[in-house]
């Protein structure tokens, strides 16, 4: 039988901030991490309205949090109230983990490091002459994008359906060493990408749950994804999406979002602890367990 954790005035808050916020998973991962390690932590979920926002970090402040991880609507609101930005979350233009730092809020994007992780790892291969072919061209995306630029890809395509948001979205990354890399395009030009992408991905939140027989391609388009491609979802409810069992059967080898969830939430532990050795597999076990998938 476990001990039971006592909350103290000693414990130190760590937690994320959104709106709504009740459906994050980061608490399972983090707790069952900081459980493990034994440290007198606790993470807990924040919900905060939008007009809220600058009130409650100020409270953050007096009460001395630690850090904390940010969620929709949060991501890109919270940067003028922060007193430090990282450069990589300043090229994104989004920020998820915030920590204190010498009583200054300091913000950076672990989103990056939680995508590329299994690219790095399970998949590791040259990138310099392959194709990243994006969907969506939101928030998520933007993360995506330059963890495709740090991996080295020759060629990165980003489709999205509004022309005006894809315009402004390639616009944004001008002065930007990943401009040279970087090209838009409307989903007309699906067919023609798809037979050259060695790595496709869903940042779009199509196929996610409810609704969970949707996809953001028909079995038509996805038909052309050459065999030994990697298919990358963001989505990891349901296991595996419709886009994923698609790609699968074309041959792809697919990732599924669980991973860069878990990876994002270590990179952030590693600013907040201050220390290289976090549990993974425990945080991916309690994953696992919470939404019924444990092995």
């Amino acid at each position: 039988m476990t001990k039971e954790r006592l909350i103290t005035g000693k414990t130190k808050l760590l937690g994320v901030i959104g709106h709504p916020v009740e459906h994050s998973r980061s608490p399972v991962m983090h707790n069952a991490a900081i459980a493990h390690l034994g440290l007198d932590y606790v993470y807990l979920p924040f919900p905060i309205a939008p007009e809220n926002l600058e009130i409650a970090i100020a409270g953050f402040a007096a009460i001395g949090v630690v850090g904390f991880n940010v969620t929709i609507p949060h991501k890109q609101a919270i940067i003028p109230i922060l007193s430090e930005i990282t450069p990589l979350a300043q090229a994104i233009g989004a920020v998820n983990t915030v920590s204190r730092q010498n009583n200054k809020w300091v913000g950076t994007n672990t989103d990056i490091e939680g995508f590329i992780a299994p690219l790095q790892t399970t998949y590791k291969q040259d990138w310099s002459q392959k194709v990243a072919v994006i969907l969506g061209n939101g928030g998520a995306a933007r993360a995506v994008v330059a963890g495709c630029h740090q991996l080295g890809f020759a060629k990165i395509y980003v489709l999205g359906r509004n022309v005006e948001k894809l315009q402004a979205f390639c616009d944004s990354w001008s002065n930007s060493p990943i401009e040279e890399n970087l090209q838009v395009g409307t989903w007309d030009e699906l067919a023609k990408l798809i037979p050259q992408a060695d790595l496709l991905v869903n940042t779009t939140p199509i196929g996610m749950y409810p609704k969970v027989d949707e996809s953001p391609l028909s079995p038509d388009e996805i038909k052309n994804l050459p065999p030994g491609a990697i298919a990358y979802d963001l989505i990891y409810i349901p296991k595996p999406t419709q886009f994923l069992e698609q790609a699968e059967k074309q041959g792809a080898i697919a990732i599924d979002g669980l991973e860069m969830l878990v990876q994002q939430g270590v990179a952030a532990l590693k600013i907040w602890l201050q220390q290289e050795t976090i549990p993974v597999e425990v945080m991916r076990q309690a994953l696992l367990n919470h939404l019924g998938l444990g092995k």
